[in-house]
């Protein structure tokens, strides 16, 4: 296909955001709106959107490529997900509608104090500012290969652009806009997902065999591991451990928690929750599948291509213009139903965690700031997403994705694990000092275990980090009898 094709349609998707944007922003404009859409999102549009943003262009280019090297291990990973969303539902939900909180780490404030607040939300921000990087370098990376070097574009102009447009349709009613576009882009990725599957399938020319009965006698479907415990792929490392991200990931990390604080109640939001794990785990499963067929199909064909080059080298080269088309629709969708929410995440809690502006402004310096803050993070996202393309190479995104989310969010967990399920009052000045050294403890842990004995924490870094925060806020705390606030107990 011709560049000049790729780019209408890539300007026809982006047409239909903007067209979204300028409909749910009619009317007044607020950080109500910008923050939390008032508390108007009907809970199905929120659960079907956050699919789009739970699942990512990452996944929709990393989880086919893990196959071949993996199998279907990931599949424990997303069975740990069902446990951490319960988790979800039933404990944090609760406790953030109670508080009635914009940004979930105010709970630290009111929990252990000032330092403990702006250390939860520094981390956060570290955290999504890499993470939305990560997943928008992935997506910049394949559309300079398909599109912009025979155009000769820079890698840096392609990445501004996708910047700017994420920009365009978000500054003004933020998340009230993207929860509506993110309905419209995990459609698309989901349309994207089920052509690639039954194209491929019959091309392979699987005669006398459904595709179910042919994925699952394939040794590649093999989903559970327990053989060896020092392996990162052994079934109690990678379900335990994805409890924990689906935990961190999603409810604490204030990108996610923000699209679910738009329901109009408590109850809407615990709906999106249960039904948004059962579609979540069904397309995770899904991607796998694709990933055996991908895998499949390059073997039998002699075509080179591997992890995160696998889905673009076929869509592209292989399975023909309507897999091609849907291909980049869908990954265009799946980057952009996460690094739009990000971009107003890092907003949200920069300006409302950071610098206080609620309660140093007045609503109008309210929306001017957010605007100008709105602006400094797309400028730092462009700047971390160029750093990127020096900096990874060979490895598989989402392995390096979560492996850093093992890092950032492992004090997260430690906090509001310690703040829910103990009574102790933990000294604030010191809870930034704790959560920084807990990460650089873990990773000499992880080194020295690797190196002496073999044992690859794996994802597993995520609850070792938070274990390390956890008793390091013990060493630091004492008894508080008055404390009668949010707890695990209170909170159900």
């Amino acid at each position: 296909m011709q560049p000049i094709y790729i780019l209408l349609i890539i300007a026809a998707y982006f047409g239909m955001l903007i067209l979204i944007s300028l409909l749910t922003g009619k009317g007044e404009e607020s950080n109500d709106n910008f923050f939390k859409a008032k508390r108007q999102s009907p809970w199905y549009v929120v659960a079907f959107g956050m699919i789009g943003a739970s699942l990512s262009g990452v996944t929709f280019i990393s989880v086919p490529g893990w196959v071949e090297a993996s199998k279907f291990s990931y599949m424990q990973v997303v069975l740990g997900y069902i446990l951490g969303y319960f988790i979800i539902g039933s404990v944090l939900l609760p406790l953030y509608y109670r508080l009635n909180l914009i940004s979930i780490y105010t709970y630290l404030e009111k929990r252990f104090g000032n330092y403990s607040y702006k250390t939860g939300a520094s981390f956060f921000l570290l955290s999504r500012i890499v993470g939305a990087s990560f997943r928008l370098f992935l997506v910049a990376n394949v559309l300079q290969i398909i599109i912009f070097d025979a155009m000769g574009v820079p890698f840096w102009a392609t990445v501004t652009l996708t910047i700017i447009l994420i920009w365009v349709y978000t500054f003004k009613s933020g998340i009230k806009t993207i929860v509506w576009t993110d309905t419209l882009q995990t459609l698309f990725m989901l349309i994207a997902l089920g052509v690639a599957i039954v194209t491929t399938y019959n091309d392979l020319n699987i005669s006398g065999e459904g595709i179910i009965s042919y994925i699952s006698s394939s040794e590649l479907s093999q989903i559970f591991f327990f053989d060896d415990f020092k392996n990162a792929n052994y079934f109690w490392k990678q379900f335990v451990s994805g409890a924990f991200i689906a935990i961190v990931m999603t409810g604490l990390d204030q990108d996610m928690m923000q699209k679910n604080l738009t329901c109009r109640s408590l109850k809407d939001a615990q709906k999106n929750m249960f039904w948004f794990t059962i579609v979540l785990t069904i397309v995770n499963f899904i991607f796998l599948c694709l990933g055996l067929l991908f895998t499949v199909y390059a073997q039998q064909n002699g075509i080179d291509a591997h992890k995160d080059d696998l889905f673009a080298v076929l869509a592209q080269n292989h399975l023909g213009m309507a897999v091609f088309v849907f291909f980049l629709i869908g990954l265009i969708a799946a980057a952009y139903s996460s690094a739009d929410s990000a971009l107003t995440a890092l907003t949200t809690s920069f300006s409302v965690d950071i610098l206080d502006i609620e309660k140093k402004y007045d609503p109008k310096q309210q929306i001017a700031i957010r605007k100008r803050i709105h602006i400094l993070f797309s400028f730092i996202l462009i700047f971390v997403i160029i750093a990127f393309k020096y900096i990874i190479k060979n490895e598989s995104v989402i392995e390096r994705l979560f492996v850093f989310t093992g890092y950032t969010y492992g004090p997260l967990l430690g906090l509001y694990s310690f703040g829910l399920f103990t009574k102790l009052k933990a000294n604030d000045n010191f809870v930034p000092v704790i959560a920084i050294l807990s990460p650089i403890l873990g990773y000499v842990i992880s080194f020295l275990c690797s190196k002496f004995f073999g044992f690859d924490f794996g994802f597993f870094i995520l609850i070792l980090n938070g274990v390390l925060t956890f008793i390091g806020l013990l060493m630091i705390s004492k008894s508080d009898p008055e404390w009668k606030g949010q707890t695990a107990n209170t909170a159900l």
